[in-house]
């Protein structure tokens, strides 16, 4: 079944979440106008599905089952998947800055490679449990949030031996129809607005904190189950020409005894299998990061392209100017290429499913990380100083104001007041808004941090195979090594090198 983005709201209403707003209880999240832009966003991903132009991208037919499924419900089998992935999540984000519910298919892709391995290791029956639960969920055309983020507490300290055992999620006591499970998940993307939760644990596990290493899927409504959360984007605003229509909330979750019967739990105490399930979800969903910022970069680009025409200037006449949408186009396209070579290079996990290549995934996000902010700045560069200097749209229909500014803001006859306007104040919301500072933290820890990419391509990257390479290269002769010199003290001795007069140039 595919649902449309109204169906998709509807079933919303059909859910009663315990979901709290600015210290508000929501009655109905699909009502609530501070939610709107976050559902509206998502609701793209349903609509894509439907329509002939986007189909092709939108859709992709599931190995296990056999049946058509939206591609965010996918488990990707080719490089072609990882390729097609990229492009749906890159389209998305170019209409909605963030669709979000790219999520959900990292994150089942982690599971179903996690189930299959612990079943071979264990003896376990998780891989079955999660393929029907998957099949389920595909059946249903539902939109699952992950919560993987813990509160983390002490952060000196592991999950064990935190004062307030909350601050991770865990198990507190199990059952023959379940388990319950109590903790806090932070940072959980679109939660007010899914269908359910997909837990995961959010690091390595020892075997003193076998209890906190659970994989499960909970229904949002599910008793004991709060929602803590913020807007999504700046509805309501005037000048939030973009974000007042699509943005994204995050969420604490907090989780009081939320039972979860046996079929809808994936890892159960499994600690030695933790650290594959964490970073396996890692590595998809910086792949998919990649295509998600892309299509953000190019919002930027073409704003930035239409400022500069707005403005009466050229990238023809104006060196500093293409020099800067080059530049732009550079970072965008070179963390994206990043992402095409993660997916070509892809590895087949032993349970059929393709995972991204780590190195470029890790890459390619660790450069939108960081150069997010040089996004900005090449964006304000080539818009000019009108973007924080316009007055707000009230103004334009001012008649004490409104056509003076119109007279004197206008820079060249073909390019009217109205449009002018419309780009600056859609670049202000894009990079300078509070949404705009927003999106840039969670570029920069969205799917980890920086640190953590670092550590994930110092890990993958075959350093080892460099360095037997030199060595070939030395033993063959081709690179020949005579005594070592330098001037520079430490490099050969303590003292470094001196030059006397025995070795000067030109002596015998």
């Amino acid at each position: 079944m595919f649902m449309s983005s109204d169906d998709y709201r509807e079933s919303l209403r059909a859910q009663t979440p315990r979901v709290f707003l600015l210290g508000q209880r929501v009655d109905s999240v699909a009502d609530e106008p501070l939610l709107r832009p976050g559902i509206n966003a998502i609701g793209v991903t349903y609509d894509y599905a439907l329509h002939d132009d986007s189909r092709a991208l939108a859709v992709a037919t599931q190995h296990s089952s056999g049946k058509p499924v939206n591609r965010f419900l996918h488990i990707n089998q080719t490089s072609t998947d990882l390729l097609t992935k990229l492009e749906y999540v890159r389209s998305v984000c170019q209409e909605t800055g963030c669709a979000m519910r790219y999520l959900t298919q990292d994150g089942f892709n982690a599971v179903y490679q996690t189930t299959h391995r612990v079943d071979q290791d264990l003896g376990t029956d998780y891989h079955p449990r999660f393929v029907s639960y998957l099949h389920q969920a595909q059946n249903r055309d539902l939109t699952v949030a992950v919560a993987m983020t813990d509160a983390k507490g002490d952060r000196r300290l592991r999950p064990h031996q935190q004062p307030n055992p909350d601050t991770y999620l865990h198990r507190v006591e199990q059952r023959p129809g379940g388990i319950v499970i109590s903790g806090t998940k932070a940072i959980v993307t679109s939660a007010p607005y899914v269908h359910e939760l997909l837990v995961l644990p959010g690091r390595a596990m020892t075997e003193a904190d076998q209890d906190f290493a659970i994989a499960c899927a909970v229904p949002l409504d599910a008793p004991g189950l709060t929602i803590i959360t913020r807007p999504a984007g700046r509805p309501g605003e005037a000048s939030a020409v973009f974000s007042g229509r699509y943005g994204q909330s995050t969420a604490v979750c907090r989780f009081d005894k939320v039972f979860v019967p046996w079929e809808r739990v994936f890892l159960c105490g499994e600690w030695q299998h933790s650290e594959f399930l964490t970073k396996s979800y890692a590595t998809h969903h910086r792949h998919t990061c990649i295509a998600a910022r892309a299509g953000f970069g190019d919002l930027l680009i073409g704003a930035g392209a239409l400022m500069i025409e707005a403005n009466g200037l050229s990238t023809d006449r104006n060196g500093h100017l293409r020099d800067s949408m080059v530049d732009l186009i550079k970072i965008v396209e070179g963390f994206y290429a990043c992402g095409v070579a993660g997916s070509v290079y892809g590895v087949c996990d032993p349970s059929g499913a393709m995972e991204p290549e780590p190195v470029y995934a890790n890459i390619g996000k660790l450069l939108l990380a960081t150069q997010i902010y040089d996004m900005h700045r090449l964006a304000h560069t080539v818009s000019g100083g009108l973007v924080v200097t316009l007055p707000g749209p009230e103004e334009d229909h001012n008649p004490e104001t409104g056509a003076d500014l119109a007279a004197v803001l206008t820079a060249r006859p073909d390019v009217p007041y109205a449009q002018r306007a419309a780009v600056a104040r859609f670049i202000e919301d894009l990079t300078v808004s509070e949404s705009a500072g927003w999106y840039s933290t969670i570029s920069l820890h969205g799917g980890g941090s920086p640190e953590a990419m670092k550590g994930e391509i110092h890990r993958h990257y075959p350093i080892a195979d460099r360095k037997a390479l030199v060595q070939r290269l030395m033993e063959r002769g081709v690179a020949e090594v005579g005594e070592p010199r330098s001037d520079q003290p430490g490099q050969c001795c303590d003292i470094g090198c001196t030059v006397t007069e025995d070795t000067k140039p030109g002596k015998s």
